[in-house]
């Protein structure tokens, strides 16, 4: 596996979760999420197996008044 994807939603905090992979985890900044994440991905692959490329794609949910 090359690469691994992630899909990040703001919840008050943030909140990923791998697709392909029972990886989760949370954080409260950015940028404190990038560490988390590639902590998860370290912990869960093998040297061998570690992606190189790890991709995020965030949802954004709006609540708007009629």
């Amino acid at each position: 596996m090359n690469e691994i994807m992630f899909i990040i939603e703001d919840a008050g905090g943030y909140i990923a979760r791998a697709l392909g992979a029972s990886i989760f985890t949370e954080a409260d900044s950015l940028d404190e999420l990038y560490e988390m994440i590639r902590d998860a991905v370290r912990c869960h692959f093998d040297e061998a197996v570690l992606p190189r490329i790890i991709r995020l794609h965030f949802i954004c949910e709006e609540v708007i008044a009629v």
